[in-house]
C-alpha cells in the first residue's frame, strides 16, 4: 500500500537554497507541496525520481523577466522551464502586462495583435484573470510598471504630471499591488519613464512602503551616467523608506567599463548603511533591447506616430544624425548591432545580421541604415548590443546579493512566440551560469550559485514558502548534472534546449521530465 505520498526523488544532492553545504538524501511530494526530506522508501509513493549523483535544488526563480504577453501567448514556457525555472519575475523596465488604460493600452496593441492574443484587459485583477483562466507551465509574479501608470494617466508627453495627476498615478499604482502587484519597476531610458524626474519616482515609491514592496529600476544610464544613476535609485530607496533593486546591472560602452568598481561600491556604502540594495545580471556580454532606443530621448515625445513622423522629417532626421555622431564616433559601433527581429517577412533577411553588414548590402551608410529600418518596421525592431567587459560581468555575478535574471520573456521551440532571433539568454541564461560561470570558470560555489537562484530573489521580491527545499514549501524542484549543465543557444540559433536539466517540478508537478517538457500547466499567479 502506498503511504501519502505522490512522488519521491530519490538520493539526489540537496541543495536546500541557503547556500549551505549539500545532503544526500529524499524528498518526498505530496499534491503541491514537500512533505519530508529524509529517507522513503520507493515502495511509497507511485512516482520515483532517481536522483543519484544529480544536484536537486530549489526552482530556479528568473529575477527578471518580459513574459507579461508571451505568457498568454503560449502558456508552455518551454524556454524557461527547460533551463529549470520554475517562477519568473515579470513586469519589469516600467512595462507590464497590467494596468493597461488610454495611451498605455494603445501603446500595447500592437504586440497583442503580434502575438494573436485575443483577450483584453484593462487592470491588474483582470489580466490575473486571464492568467489564471489560460494556466501556465511556471509560476509568474508582476511588478507594476512605472511606463504602465504614467503611459494611463499622463501618456508620452515630455512633462512633469500635474498635482492631480501624480494623485492618480499613485491611486492608480496602489490599486494595482491590491490586486496583486509587488511591487514597482521603472524603465528610464524608455518613453514615458524617461521624463520622470527623481521626486515623482519617490512619490510613487511611498506608496510602497506599507506594503513592503520593492523598487526595482532599469537605470537612466548603464553608460555615460552610470555612477549618477546609481545614486539615484540609492536616494529613491533612502527618500521612500523601501527596499531598491537594480535591474540588469552593466557597464555599457568601452569607455565606461572603468566604472564598474565605483558603481558597486556605491552599492557597498548604502548596504553597509543598512540599506537593502541588491542586482540582478545575466551572463552575458551583449544586452537586448528595441533599437530605437538609440535615438536621442526626445525624438520619442508624444508617442510612437509622432516619433515616425519625426523619422520622415529631412530636419528632424538631420538633427538626429547630429547627435548620433556625437555619441557614436566609432564606425565600429555598428559592426556589435545585431538585428533580432523585424516584423515584416520581406525584412526578415535582416535578421542575425548587423547594421554595418545591413548598411553594406543596402548601399548607404549605417546611421540612413537605422532610420530607414525604424521607419519602414514602424519602430517594432529589435536589436542585440555587444558592448560589455567580461571582466566587469564576473564582478557583477561575484555580489553576493546579485541575482539571475534573463530579462528575456519566455518563449517556445514553435508556435506564436517562435519569432525572430532573439538573444540565447531566452533559453540558455540559467545553464549557461552553472556551465560556464560556475563549474567551468569557478566564480563561486555551487551551494553558492543556487543561492543565488533561489532563496535570494525569493527573499528580495517577497516570495514566501518558495526559493527553498522545506518540508512545507511549494514544490518548485529542479534535478540537473552539474557536470553536463550547459547552455547550447547561440545567437545564430538561439532556439535551441540546454543539456542537463532532466527533471523540473512546478508545484509537485512534472513541468519536465526525462528532458523533455511535459505541457502541464501547473504554474500559478503569485500575487502579493
Amino acid at each position: 500500500m502506498k503511504s501519502n505520498i505522490d512522488l519521491i526523488i530519490k538520493q539526489g544532492l540537496i541543495f536546500d537554497g541557503n547556500g549551505g553545504m549539500p545532503v544526500i538524501s529524499d524528498i518526498a511530494v505530496k499534491n503541491d507541496r514537500i512533505v519530508g526530506i529524509g529517507t522513503f522508501s520507493e515502495n511509497e509513493a507511485e512516482t520515483i525520481i532517481q536522483a543519484k549523483g544529480m544536484a536537486v535544488a530549489p526552482g530556479f526563480i528568473d529575477s527578471h523577466s518580459h513574459s507579461d504577453f508571451t505568457l498568454i501567448a503560449d502558456n508552455r514556457a518551454e524556454g524557461k522551464i527547460c533551463q529549470g525555472v520554475t517562477t519568473e519575475i515579470n513586469g519589469n523596465c516600467g512595462m507590464s502586462g497590467a494596468p493597461l488604460y488610454d495611451k498605455a493600452a494603445e501603446r500595447r496593441e500592437e504586440d497583442l495583435k503580434e502575438l494573436a492574443i485575443r483577450q483584453r484587459w484593462s487592470s491588474v485583477r483582470d489580466y490575473c484573470s486571464v492568467i489564471e483562466k489560460i494556466g501556465l507551465a511556471l509560476n509568474t509574479a508582476l511588478l507594476i510598471g512605472h511606463g504602465n501608470i504614467r503611459g494611463s494617466i499622463v501618456g508620452y508627453d515630455k512633462r512633469k504630471p500635474s498635482a492631480t495627476e501624480l494623485i492618480q498615478m499613485k491611486q492608480l499604482l496602489d490599486i494595482s499591488i491590491r490586486e496583486g502587484g509587488i511591487g514597482l519597476s521603472t524603465g528610464l531610458i524608455y518613453p514615458p519613464g524617461i521624463y520622470s524626474d527623481t521626486d515623482e519616482l519617490v512619490a510613487l515609491s511611498e506608496v510602497l512602503r506599507p506594503y513592503g514592496l520593492i523598487y526595482a529600476s532599469h537605470m537612466r544610464s548603464e553608460g555615460t551616467a552610470l555612477l549618477e544613476s546609481v545614486h539615484e535609485v540609492i536616494s529613491i530607496s533612502r527618500s521612500a523608506g523601501i527596499n531598491a533593486h537594480i535591474s540588469h546591472i552593466k557597464t555599457a560602452g568601452e569607455q565606461n567599463w572603468r566604472k564598474a568598481d565605483a558603481a558597486i561600491d556605491l552599492i557597498r556604502a548604502a548596504r553597509e548603511e543598512g540599506m537593502e540594495i541588491s542586482c540582478d545580471r545575466y551572463p552575458y556580454v551583449a544586452s537586448s533591447t528595441d533599437l530605437d532606443s538609440l535615438l536621442p530621448s526626445w525624438a520619442f515625445e508624444g508617442g510612437n506616430d509622432e516619433e515616425l513622423q519625426r523619422l520622415r522629417s529631412a530636419e528632424m532626421l538631420l538633427k538626429m544624425r547630429h547627435e548620433l555622431l556625437e555619441q557614436v564616433k566609432d564606425r565600429t559601433y555598428w559592426q556589435r548591432v545585431i538585428i533580432s527581429s523585424v516584423v515584416s517577412p520581406s525584412r526578415a533577411w535582416m535578421e542575425g545580421m548587423t547594421i554595418a553588414k545591413i548598411s553594406d548590402r543596402l548601399g548607404c551608410d549605417e546611421i540612413d541604415t537605422l532610420f530607414s529600418i525604424l521607419r519602414e518596421e514602424k519602430l517594432r525592431v529589435s536589436a542585440i548590443f555587444l558592448s560589455m567587459s567580461e571582466e566587469n560581468l564576473g564582478k557583477f555575478l561575484s555580489l553576493p546579493f546579485c541575482a539571475i535574471g534573463s530579462d528575456s520573456s519566455a518563449r517556445c521551440f514553435e508556435g506564436p512566440t517562435r519569432l525572430g532571433k532573439p538573444h540565447p539568454r531566452t533559453f540558455g541564461t540559467f545553464p549557461r551560469f552553472f556551465g560556464k560561470y560556475v563549474r567551468d570558470e569557478k566564480l563561486m560555489p555551487l551551494s553558492e550559485a543556487i543561492r543565488r537562484v533561489t532563496m535570494l530573489p525569493a527573499e528580495i521580491f517577497g516570495l514566501r514558502g518558495r526559493g527553498q527545499l522545506r518540508e512545507g514549501f511549494s514544490a518548485d524542484i529542479v534535478v540537473f548534472d552539474p557536470d553536463t549543465i550547459s547552455d547550447r543557444a547561440t545567437f545564430e540559433n538561439p532556439f535551441l534546449k540546454p543539456a542537463g536539466i532532466p527533471y523540473v517540478l512546478v508545484n509537485g508537478t512534472p513541468a519536465v521530465w526525462e528532458g523533455e517538457p511535459t505541457r502541464q500547466l501547473p504554474g500559478q499567479m503569485l500575487r502579493r
